[in-house]
């Protein structure tokens, strides 16, 4: 008789800080329901890998869970598999953080589960090169990923139904290729479709081995899934066939091949992941042109044919597509080995490193059909975590005074300017305006600047085809083939910012409205809000002084000479930063200006009734953080969050115009195309005749709602 070894693995995962209704919902539509289906069937064996925010937030609010499981590995039903306690895409974490969050996890499965694991899930089977050799070193066997990775160094299906050997200097990793066949036909094809590929390559020795691994939410999270899945019967069904065909398909664990069969032999994999992430790595043109490009090989019936060769980007390029995220990742970077120095010094920092690791959890780090880097939910623990770890490492160091550091902090061959105390973290790029584009307040702890700016995704131009189309037809599709939007009318909002969204933006703006402004749909008269600028820095007396300066023009056709200079005073335990501007006309003639200043602030939620603006002293008509609006007359503005009882207050020196709007990007997430708030933009401005010299004083409080 032909028979085959099947092994089957789940992966369930959420991010840190998730909101505890999304975290019930899986729980309830895919946890629990699977668990309760799989003890139904005691012949299949699954290997279940469940990341350590999920387990620490199962343990707590569903302890039931841990009885279950405990009874299925105790029995041989499950094997646990381990991996990065927080999900991290270990190839971009230091060695070392590697090392100790897939360390964590194993002595949390240990204690929990009476048994350790063998194998590990590689967060989005981001693979390359270099991570076996710590892998190895923590004690893992095996891993797990996409075939896709086998192919593109050319080895085909018949090649791909075992599993291989990989070494890093001189550490060895066992690799098994994950079927993409069933991973596309499991949960959403009929079950007899993954029954004929399985009999298809079943042979008299039995040798072969067919691996599925894939996201548990497969199983009742993904739209449509539970009906399907649960209440259709689709996974009794799939379960009770492998097991009247048990006969012939080997059910099997990972650490029992590895046991029982040899590797096919040694393999060196490309810097990959999953084809359809490595398209999202792409800049949006590229992605576009993929998809193109991918559609054409299709209609003529070449892409099988040529797979190998047809595949899209790479992953670290998300730093590069997104510098907000490479913030992220860079200040982490910073903290972890201020940790890791520390620790050598004090010895008595497991909870900051701890707190470094949570913040390297992948999700806000890269975007695809999920959400990820586009929502601040998602963002906002990690900044969080990140300033916390910077708290207790301050006090570790005994670092007390305010600094002011210039290095090349985002590592793109210039230098910014971090200014960091106890009470705020202001980081300045004078490359680049010398605008701020992080401001954290560490008594809450929160990053003010925390936000993205709206740029086109390869995507967009399918919600501009399908702008109008009924999306609420219920059909079982893979999350990466549903197409639906939240509300109407979100094609209206692809504007794109040619700048990118920050504080203390200097602008010169012609004739023009709030809305096209808005838009980034204006004339800028100045070349100032992407220049250069020169800086001076003092250091006194517990108090940062910096002053930029840029001699830039002003003017359509004709240019006019002005030099912008801007003084920040920030003191050591203050929540405070003043800010002085001399605007000076160099040139001959008197210039008729309208000149402002731009700042952010990212508070999450536009509509929320606990977040609201203050103008004056009084909130306006619409006070809502997402409400557009224009106010004469303005001496100071205050953004308030009551929910996490902070507040950012700007005073003017002298009466401006005040135009406040949101900034709202529009992302693909698994329920279809949304609008996302990003931040609050307030621009206080005026119109004037630049004689000489126009000053302007402006004073940013950071403090908590009493």
């Amino acid at each position: 008789m032909k028979t085959v070894n099947l092994v089957l693995g789940i992966h369930n995962h959420q991010p840190i800080g998730n909101f505890d209704h999304v975290l019930e919902e899986a729980y309830q539509k895919s946890y629990k329901p699977f668990l309760e289906v799989l003890a139904r069937f005691p012949k299949v064996k699954v290997s279940q890998h469940y990341t350590g925010f999920l387990l620490e937030w199962l343990k707590k609010h569903h302890p039931e869970i841990f009885t279950e499981l405990k009874a299925l590995v105790k029995s041989g039903q499950v094997e646990m598999i381990t991996g990065g306690f927080y999900e991290p895409i270990l190839a971009v974490i230091p060695d070392k953080d590697k090392v100790g969050q897939i360390r964590k996890l194993n002595k949390f499965l240990e204690t929990n589960f009476g048994k350790t694991p063998t194998g590990m899930w590689l967060a989005e089977r981001v693979w390359e090169q270099h991570i076996v050799k710590p892998i190895a070193e923590s004690g893992v066997r095996w891993v797990a990923i996409d075939d896709t990775h086998f192919k593109y160094v050319g080895l085909k299906d018949e090649n791909l139904l075992g599993y291989y050997v990989t070494e890093e200097q001189g550490k060895m990793l066992n690799v098994f290729p994950i079927s993409k066949a069933m991973r596309y036909t499991i949960p959403f094809q009929p079950v007899e479709k993954t029954i004929d590929y399985l009999r298809s390559i079943a042979t008299e020795d039995g040798n072969r081995i067919a691996v599925y691994a894939d996201d548990g939410e497969k199983f009742g999270v993904w739209p449509h899934t539970y009906k399907h899945v649960y209440e259709d019967g689709w996974l009794p069904d799939f379960l009770g066939a492998l097991e009247e065909n048990s006969d012939w398909v080997k059910i099997v664990h990972f650490s029992e091949v590895i046991d029982k069969v040899k590797p096919i032999g040694r393999v060196y994999l490309q810097n990959a992941s999953y084809a359809e992430m490595l398209q999202w790595a792409l800049p949006e043109e590229l992605f576009r042109k993929y998809e193109e490009f991918e559609h054409k090989l299709k209609e003529a019936n070449l892409l099988d044919h040529y797979e190998e060769f047809v595949r899209g980007g790479y992953w670290r390029n998300f730093l590069a597509k997104y510098p907000e995220v490479n913030n992220i990742h860079k200040k982490m970077i910073r903290l972890s080995e201020r940790a890791h120095a520390t620790k050598a010094k004090n010895g008595a920092t497991e909870k900051v490193l701890d707190k470094v690791w949570a913040a390297q959890c992948n999700d806000p780090y890269w975007h695809g059909v999920f959400g990820g880097l586009y929502l601040p939910n998602l963002r906002y623990p990690v900044y969080k975590s990140l300033i916390e770890a910077e708290t207790v490492l301050d006090k570790l160091e005994r670092k007390t005074k305010l600094s002011v550091t210039t290095k090349d902090f985002d590592m793109d061959g210039s230098d910014e300017v971090l200014v960091e105390s106890k009470a705020l973290d202001a980081y300045f790029m004078p490359e680049i305006g010398a605008a701020m584009f992080e401001l954290d307040y560490k008594p809450v702890p929160f990053n003010f600047l925390d936000i993205l700016s709206r740029r086109p995704e390869g995507y967009h131009e399918k919600l501009r085809r399908v702008a109008g189309a009924d999306s609420g037809a219920e059909q079982v599709l893979s999350i990466h083939d549903i197409v639906a939007m939240k509300e109407k009318g979100l094609e209206k909002l692809l504007n794109y910012d040619w700048y990118r969204r920050a504080s203390f933006i200097d602008h010169f703006i012609g004739e023009t409205t709030i809305e096209d402004f808005a838009a980034a749909k204006y004339p800028e008269l100045g070349d100032f809000v992407q220049g250069p600028y020169d800086q001076k820095i003092l250091q006194k007396n517990g108090k940062a002084v910096i002053r930029f300066a840029r001699d830039g023009h002003v003017g359509g056709a004709e240019k006019s000479p002005v030099r912008v200079a801007k003084t920040f005073e920030i003191k050591e335990g203050s929540g405070s930063i003043l800010c002085s501007y001399s605007v000076e006309n160099l040139g001959a003639s008197p210039l008729e200006v309208d000149f402002g200043v731009e700042l952010n602030f990212g508070l999450m939620a536009g509509d929320a009734h606990d977040r609201y603006y203050k103008i004056n002293g009084s909130k306006p008509a619409d006070p809502r953080l997402r409400s557009v609006g224009s106010s004469e007359e303005v001496t100071a503005v205050s953004l308030v969050d009551e929910w996490q009882k902070l507040q950012a207050t700007i005073e003017i020196d002298k009466p401006l115009t005040l135009w406040r709007f949101p900034i709202e990007t529009v992302s693909l997430s698994e329920a279809g195309f949304e609008r996302v708030y990003q931040s609050s933009v307030v621009f206080i401005h005026s119109k004037f005749i630049l004689d000489k010299k126009h000053d302007l004083v402006i004073k940013l409080t950071l403090g908590k709602v009493k």
